[in-house]
């Protein structure tokens, strides 16, 4: 299996980039996200792998980094999630906002990538917030989805999702107000320090 590609940049298309690899020329299918960070044609190039090996065809997808690949990885253990899905979702979301998304629940976040439906968007997050546990903004895996801070936390949420602000951000805002505060912070404080981490 191939795990990683050093060599240059041949060609790069919508979908994919050809990688010269001492002459020979690697078809890498990777996320718009990726291809967007690609230097220039000639230009020295190194991505992670994930070699996909059917009976019809052996498929390479390309990573700009371990968190991409891993979130690759995670994807496609979703049922009815393929390569493509998984690179799709990827194009959308990086990896930082699709753990964000993932553990707020916030399944609108990940119908934004093409082939996502709310059906799907809601497998993804059902199957894979448990996998993830209290990664990234400290949220226990729990029904509640509520971020570090428990109950007060979540009414935080609430209230600003209320007020128009998306689930995604005012998750993240939220998390890092009681951070901030400690997890005896009261409603009204933690609202309003919410309201600053969100302000631009």
């Amino acid at each position: 299996m191939i795990a990683s590609l050093s060599g240059v940049v041949e060609q790069i298309g919508a979908e994919s980039v050809v990688v010269d690899v001492g002459g020979v020329g690697y078809l890498v299918f990777a996320a718009s996200r990726t291809l967007a960070r690609l230097p220039a044609r000639g230009e020295p190039i190194r991505l992670l792998i994930e070699t996909h090996v059917r009976e019809d065809h052996i498929h390479l997808y390309g990573f700009a980094d371990e968190a991409e690949r891993a979130w690759f990885r995670l994807l496609t253990t979703v049922q009815g999630v393929g390569a493509k899905t998984a690179v799709a979702v990827l194009s959308a979301l990086a990896p930082d906002a699709l753990t964000a998304a993932v553990i707020a629940q916030d399944k609108a976040a990940l119908t934004q990538a093409a082939g996502v439906g709310r059906k799907l968007a809601q497998r993804i997050v059902m199957e894979l917030r448990d996998k993830l546990g209290a990664v990234a903004l400290g949220a226990p895996a729990d029904d509640d989805a509520s971020p570090a801070g428990g109950a007060v936390a979540g009414d935080a949420v609430s209230a600003l999702v209320n007020l128009g602000y998306p689930r995604t951000d005012a998750f993240a805002a939220v998390s890092a107000a009681a951070r901030a505060l400690g997890a005896e912070a009261r409603f009204d404080a933690l609202l309003k320090a919410s309201l600053k981490e969100l302000a631009p």
